[in-house]
């Protein structure tokens, strides 16, 4: 079985070309930093993933990331190995992505401090539940009455 699923920050904006012929398809390349756990004395804090998505994946790759989204990415490792002009050979792995989604919310993207995700439209996972208000515990406060509408009493 190979399957990996990595969640990190986009190094840079991802750099999306469509193929050639009858029917274009979307190709998004980008790369993710993924922090490490635990860190040792000399080491670096991350690891980081060069990732290829293709089709719709890339379509929505290409409208809504940007530098410095945090994402979570679920696909499969495989060889990018090459022979370069000196007639080395490079070997490296690369992420061929299956499914790509939003690891941290679009406010929360915006105030990473690195300029991150500038909006796009991305308005959530698709609830219409309000904001939550308080007092920043991460709790929503539900509204007297509602009981009545909720799945669990």
């Amino acid at each position: 079985m190979n399957k990996v699923i990595l969640m990190g920050r986009l190094t840079r904006d991802p750099e999306v070309r469509y193929s050639q012929g009858a029917s274009q398809t979307a190709v998004a390349r980008f790369s993710i930093a993924v922090d490490r756990r635990f860190k040792r004395e000399g080491e670096p804090d991350a690891d980081f993933f060069n990732c290829t998505a293709f089709g719709k994946q890339a379509e929505f790759i290409e409208r809504y990331l940007r530098k410095g989204v945090k994402v979570v990415v679920c696909g499969r490792i495989q060889n990018d190995n090459y022979t370069n002009k000196e007639g080395q050979m490079v070997y490296s792995v690369r992420v061929m992505v299956d499914e790509i989604e939003f690891a941290e919310s679009k406010n929360a993207s915006a105030g990473n401090g690195d300029g991150g995700y500038n909006g796009g439209g991305y308005m959530g996972g698709g609830n219409s539940a309000p904001a939550p208000s308080g007092a920043g515990d991460g709790f929503m406060n539900i509204p007297d009455g509602i009981d009545e509408e909720l799945p669990f009493n």
